[in-house]
């Protein structure tokens, strides 16, 4: 299915499914109002922490907040592909299609999750490194260069067109991936949730550079990832927006 196809028959599905579309926009509404709470937090300090080694706590506290933040910015992208997946297990009678569409979430899920791992450790190195200022935001003008000049550079990769084909086309995901019973929609979760991560981690990026807890910067990648799913010609504003990363890289190394 098209990126225009996926676009203007969602409607139909979210309109037949509306206990899944209730259950995943709660989700979607709690992770949001997490960030909030926690961005309003960090603007309410007085004065920016001082940089302090992380304690267990911390480490914990921040993988949390990725996980949070990740379900808040993939589940709305990934809908259209849910949707189709319950609709495809109802009419192949899975047993328990309700259980079936959790476990594909969670499997998705879970794949986002061990990003945010990685994500973390980044995050923890950074700020070691005095990359990142104690409010979470580029501290190095050549460092914020080189992550969007890399981003530009990844959006015009084959790989990006690989796995973005397979996140703009869920009919084409379904027939080829199509796994039965409830392990398999485990599997096919994880397995979808590996292409999506393949097709936006490194927009992921964009947050160590306009800043981790920035409501703003959070919210313009995942309307990127949502535009690049599901606007009609999905791959040439990938592409777009990779050009538009690569000469904002460089003036801002011209400035240096």
């Amino acid at each position: 299915m098209s990126g225009m196809r996926a676009l203007s028959q969602l409607w139909q599905p979210v309109r037949r499914q509306p206990v899944t579309v209730t259950a995943l926009f709660a989700i979607v509404v709690l992770s949001w109002w997490y960030l909030v709470n926690m961005a309003q937090g960090m603007t309410a300090m007085d004065m920016p922490m001082p940089f302090r080694p992380w304690s267990g706590n911390d480490f914990l506290l921040m993988l949390l907040m990725w996980i949070i933040m990740m379900v808040g910015m993939m589940i709305p992208s990934a809908l259209p592909m849910i949707l189709l997946y319950q609709q495809v297990a109802r009419h192949n009678r899975l047993r328990l299609v309700g259980l079936g569409v959790t476990l594909f979430v969670l499997g998705y899920l879970l794949v986002w999750s061990l990003f945010s791992l990685l994500a973390t450790v980044l995050q923890w190195q950074l700020e070691r490194l005095t990359l990142l200022s104690p409010m979470l935001v580029s501290n190095s003008l050549v460092f914020s260069a080189t992550v969007l000049i890399l981003i530009g550079l990844y959006q015009w990769s084959p790989w990006k067109e690989s796995c973005l084909r397979w996140c703009r086309g869920p009919m084409l995901f379904i027939t080829s991936h199509w796994q039965p019973g409830l392990s398999g929609a485990l599997r096919m979760g994880i397995r979808h949730g590996a292409f999506c991560t393949g097709c936006c981690w490194l927009l992921m990026a964009l947050l160590f550079v306009g800043g981790i807890m920035d409501l703003t910067v959070i919210a313009a990648v995942a309307v990127l990832v949502l535009l690049e799913k599901l606007l009609p010609g999905g791959q040439l504003f990938a592409r777009g927006t990779g050009i538009l990363a690569i000469l904002t890289g460089v003036v801002l190394l011209a400035q240096y």
